[in-house]
C-alpha cells in the first residue's frame, strides 16, 4: 500500500507522539511515580478515559466529515455539566496540537492560499481573544444562561450537520462573494465563545460559495490553527490550567486517531455519518437545555 505525505506526516506525528508518552510512563515508572499518575488519571469519576474515548470519536468525525470535532466535544463536555468556561479553554488547549498537525499536512499538501489564510486568520484572532474573554466572565458568573446559550448553538450546528445528509451537490461554475473578513470575525468568537463551530461555518461557507474544496479546507484549517492557539493563549492567562485531564485526555485520543482518519475517510458512509452525528447532536443538546432550564 502507497502511504501519502499527509498520511505520512500524520504516521510521524503520532510515533513521536507514542514515544514520548512511552518515555515518560517509563520514568515515572522507574521512579515509582506509577500508582501516583494511575491515581490522578482516576480523578473526577475517571474522566480522562471517558475523555480519551471522546477525542477517537470526535477525531473519526472530523476526519470523516471535515467539521465536527469541537461540536462533539464541545455538546459532550456539556452533557457532563463541565462548566462552558472550561469546555472551550480544553478545547482549544487539545486542538492547538491536532490542529497544527492538520496544517502541516495541507502545507505539505500545497493545499494552502495564503491570500485566503490571511483574510481569515486576522479577523478570527481579534474574534478569538474577544470570543475567550466574554466566555471567561459570562462562563463564570453567568454559567447556567452562558451554557443554556452554547446549547441552543450545538443544537442549531446538530440540525446543520443533519442537512448535510440531504444537500444537493454544489453548482461550482460561479463563484459567490464573500465578505471573508466578516467571515473570519464572526467565525473565530463563535469558536473561541462556543468550543467550536469553525468548520460548519467557515469551511462550509467557503464550499457553499463554490471556493475549490482542497484550497477551501486546507487554509480552513491553517486559519483554525492560527486562532486556535490565540484562544488557547487567552484561556491560559485569564484561567490558568485547569481540568487538564480533560486536556490530556481530548490530545491524546485526537493524535493517535488522526494518522487513520485519512483512511477511514474513503470506507466510512459519509451521509449516514451526517444522519447519525446531527441526530446525536441535537439529542445530546435537547437534554442539555432541558437541564439547564428546568433543573
Amino acid at each position: 500500500m502507497v502511504i501519502s505525505r499527509k498520511m505520512q506526516v500524520r504516521l510521524n506525528v503520532l510515533l513521536v507522539t507514542v514515544a514520548i508518552l512511552v518515555i515518560v510512563v517509563f520514568s515515572m515508572y522507574s521512579m515509582g511515580y506509577l500508582d501516583e499518575l494511575t491515581h490522578i488519571l482516576a480523578k473526577d469519576n475517571y474522566i480522562f478515559y471517558w475523555m480519551l474515548l471522546v477525542g477517537v470519536f470526535a477525531e473519526i468525525v472530523a476526519g470523516s466529515m471535515g467539521m465536527g470535532y469541537g461540536v462533539i466535544c464541545t455538546t459532550t463536555l456539556l452533557f457532563l455539566n463541565i462548566p462552558p468556561h472550561i469546555v472551550s479553554a480544553s478545547i482549544h488547549s487539545a486542538e492547538s496540537f491536532t490542529t497544527a498537525a492538520g496544517s502541516i499536512s495541507h502545507i505539505k499538501l500545497k493545499n494552502v492560499s495564503k491570500t485566503l489564510v490571511r483574510k481569515l486568520a486576522i479577523p478570527a484572532v481579534i474574534g478569538a481573544i474577544i470570543g475567550a474573554l466574554s466566555l471567561t466572565y459570562l462562563g463564570e458568573y453567568y454559567s447556567k444562561i452562558t451554557k443554556t446559550i452554547i446549547a441552543f448553538y450545538t443544537l442549531y450546528l446538530g440540525f446543520q450537520i443533519l442537512s448535510n445528509a440531504f444537500k444537493p451537490k454544489q453548482n461550482k461554475a460561479l463563484k459567490r462573494k464573500t465578505n471573508l473578513t466578516s467571515l473570519g470575525l464572526i467565525g473565530g468568537f463563535i469558536d473561541s465563545f462556543a468550543g467550536g463551530g469553525w468548520g460548519p461555518l467557515v469551511t462550509g461557507t467557503l464550499i457553499k460559495n463554490a471556493f475549490t474544496p482542497r484550497f477551501a479546507v486546507g487554509s480552513s484549517t491553517v486559519a483554525k490553527f492560527i486562532l486556535t492557539i490565540t484562544a488557547a493563549i487567552t484561556f491560559f492567562f485569564t484561567l490558568g490550567i485547569q481540568h487538564w485531564n480533560i486536556i490530556l485526555g481530548l490530545l491524546i485520543g485526537g493524535i493517535i486517531t488522526a494518522p487513520f482518519s485519512a483512511m477511514l475517510t474513503a470506507r466510512l458512509p459519509v451521509k449516514k455519518m451526517f444522519l447519525f452525528i446531527g441526530s446525536l447532536v441535537i439529542v445530546m443538546s435537547l437534554i442539555t437545555i432541558y437541564k439547564s432550564i428546568f433543573k
